[in-house]
This record gives C-alpha cells, structure tokens and sequence, in this order.
C-alpha cells in the first residue's frame, strides 16, 4: 500500500536542517521525500500540518517484561536491588508472564514514539512474538549467565532463538548473544559466547561497568576493571552493545573507542539505582558511539526516550559545568542514529532516507510547551513530551495513529498484567 504523510515538518536526522513538505511510503520503504512526484498514487493519507515527522527513537537497553515488577522495589542500593528483590521474584516469572510483560512495555515505547529496542531477557521467544504481533523492531537476546553444566544447553536455547526468530517480521525481529554481565559469567562461559556470535553473526549485548562495587570486585579478582577484562578475552573482537559504562579506569575509553564499541546510556535508571553518572562527554569526546536506552521499568520506572534525552543532555552538561556539551542535536543523534549503529541496523533505520524503512514518527508541535516555535529541535530534547508523540508508523505499518493503537488491545495487556501481579508479588 502507498502512504503519503503530507504538510509535514521534516527532520531526517541525516542533518539538522528541517525541511516542509510530504513523505511517500511504498510497503516498508520511503520512497521520496519532499514534494511528491507526480506518479505517486497513494491509498492512505496522514495530514501532519503542525506536526515534526521524525525517525522513531531507539531503545538500546531495554529488560520489557520487568514492566511487571514497576514500583515494586524502589529507593533501595542496587545490590539489594537486585539479588534480593529482582532475582527472587523473576524465579516466579513464566513464560506467559514474559509476554504480557513485554506487552506492557511495547504499548508504553510507542505510545511515547520509541519504533525499536534492544531487549535481554529470559523467556526471549516470548519477547520477539509479543514485539511480532505488535509490529514492533526489536533485536532481543536471550539473557545468559554462567554456569558450567549447563553452558551447552543456554548456546543451544540461542541457537535456537536465532533459528525461529531472527529476520522473523520481514527483518523487525534480529537476535543478539546476551551474557549478562562479567561478575556472572566467567572466561569459559563468555568464550562460548564468543564462538556462538561467531558462528552466528550476531551482536553481543552485554551489560558493562554499571556499579562501583563491580569495578571493586573485578579489580580484586582479575586485577583490573571489567571492560579490560573483557578486552583480554576477546569479546570486543565482536560488535558489542555495552550498557551502562558508568565506572571507567584509566584506559578504558580509549578501548571503548579502539574496538568500536556501542555505548547504551541508561542515565534515569543509573541515577534511581544510585549507580553514578557515566562520563558521557568523555566518551563522545574520544569519538565513543553512544546510544540511549531506558533499562528496566524496575529501575526507572518509565520507557520514555523524551525523558532519557533531556536528562543526558542535562547531566553531561552540569558534570562537566559547562552548557554546551551534548548539543540538543547531539542528544537526538544518539536516540536515532547512534541507536541504530548499536542494533547493527543502521543501514535501515535511525534517519529517513529514500529507500531505508519507514520507521517514523508524528509529533503535534501545536501544545503550549512547544510555542513559541524558535527552535524546533531544542524544543525535541529540552521541552517536548513523550505524549506528544501521536502516530507511529514502523516497517511501514500504522502501529499507532491519533495515539489509537492499530495492533495491539490495551485493556486485554493490562488485565492479564494484573492477574499476573497477583500471583507473583
């Protein structure tokens, strides 16, 4: 089906310059951008007269199926956080859970106009066929920790993955390795996981220096910090989507940028687990790709990208005291763009460009928080809400228009959530 989406302001986000005028989509793809040609017949029409059509944000860290444990263990130290309240109830979790969970999660990432994640999780099938029926992009890993009699088994369980679900969507669905983390997988396990990205071809998503306490742990046992650890293993031989990057030694970010390394930036969910404030403008700086995400509702407790961009760009500026680090266009780049280098999809999303997928955005610009309109793309970072966000569109499809969704049931995602709360808390 031809869709044209007209009376548009455009930002492809291959520049910073905003352009008037109409996009045309041909099944998955834009196909012009501009004035439409005079061939071009279409069967569905969007007016965006007053609206910013943009790429869709991208999540580069996301855990969906904790949408269920949101409020559930807030304004504690993330240690406690995690090994007494997050693992023990997770135990409880089926894999039914993890797709109403997912579901949750999907509802609220394009309700605020997020059109791609990266998720780790276990129960991953259930991620991908939730994100499936949704008609959302996602590139999931199965979350892997190590053990060593069942290191075959949790290969193989991603193996399969990739054989059922990756490509799966015509392309949304994509499939990482996904070891946890270095303080739960040792050498051996993290030299399987290396060997099956290999035979794979697949990314590695890993989370990476999220606490002090790791950096104190890895010091002690291997004598230095977790990202040269996992250097001298090999690992960054691979693309590597690291999370978090908050504790870096001496050295580490001339690795990060050494070996390419994709940076996930998760700044709200770091700062409610009291786990610091990553050195963002360093990173940059060194030439480091930095994406965003959101983490986990459980340690957030939202999904919303406007949120996490503002907040970036907030933070970097006030650590280094000086205003005019991390740029509002700065900021967007690693929503979109950068988002896209670090799910290895850059080639088809992350900007609008004539023939890369129509994965999209409609944001009403006509809201009292927006006038006057002096700057449009610092009113993006700096004053725009997730809420504004009223159409979606992803692979092509309308998942979302006049903020009605087109695949998803609401009321069923939040009944079924609720009865699943009841029997695990």
């Amino acid at each position: 089906m031809k869709k044209l989406i007209k009376n548009a302001t455009i930002l492809t986000m291959e520049s910073n310059r905003l352009v008037k005028g109409d996009i045309g989509i041909e099944k998955d793809r834009i196909s012009f951008i501009g004035k439409m040609p005079d061939h071009f017949d279409p069967e569905y029409e969007i007016d965006a007269r007053n609206h910013m059509v943009m790429p869709g944000m991208i999540n580069a860290h996301s855990h969906g199926a904790m949408s269920l444990l949101r409020n559930y263990a807030d304004d504690i130290p993330f240690w406690e956080w995690l090994t007494e309240k997050v693992w023990p109830i997770e135990a409880k979790m089926n894999s039914n859970d993890v797709y109403w969970g997912t579901m949750i999660s999907i509802a609220e990432m394009i309700r605020s106009g997020t059109t791609a994640y990266a998720d780790m999780y276990f129960h991953s099938e259930e991620t991908a066929k939730a994100s499936l029926e949704a008609g959302i992009r996602c590139s999931i890993a199965k979350g892997l920790v190590g053990s060593s009699e069942e290191d075959e088994q949790r290969m193989a369980d991603t193996r399969t993955l990739y054989k059922e679900w990756n490509g799966a969507g015509d392309g949304i669905i994509s499939v990482m390795a996904g070891p946890h983390a270095p303080y739960t997988c040792d050498a051996s396990f993290l030299g399987k996981v290396m060997n099956l990205s290999d035979e794979l071809n697949i990314p590695i998503h890993i989370h990476l220096s999220e606490s002090e306490k790791e950096i104190e742990e890895s010091i002690k046992k291997h004598g230095k910090s977790p990202i040269a650890h996992v250097h001298s293993l090999g690992l960054f031989k691979h693309h590597v989507l690291a999370a978090h990057c908050v504790y870096l030694m001496p050295g580490d970010i001339q690795l990060l940028r050494e070996e390419n390394i994709y940076v996930a930036h998760n700044p709200l969910s770091n700062l409610k687990l009291g786990n610091g404030i990553a050195s963002i403008h360093e990173m940059k700086e060194a030439g480091v790709n930095i994406a965003l995400g959101t983490d986990s509702s459980c340690s957030n407790n939202n999904l919303n990208l406007f949120e996490e961009m503002k907040m970036a760009s907030l933070l970097a500026k006030g650590k280094t005291t000086d205003s005019t680090v991390l740029s509002a266009f700065e900021t967007l780049q690693m929503a979109t763009k950068n988002g896209a280098r670090a799910l290895n999809l850059e080639e088809s999303i992350g900007v609008l460009k004539v023939g890369g997928k129509a994965d999209l955005i409609l944001i009403n610009m006509d809201q009292p928080h927006w006038y006057p309109h002096q700057n449009l793309i610092s009113s993006l970072v700096y004053s725009s809400h997730g809420s504004d966000v009223e159409t979606v569109i992803i692979n092509g499809k309308v998942v979302m228009e006049k903020k009605e969704f087109k695949t998803i049931d609401l009321e069923k995602i939040k009944y079924e959530s609720k009865k699943i709360v009841e029997r695990i808390y």
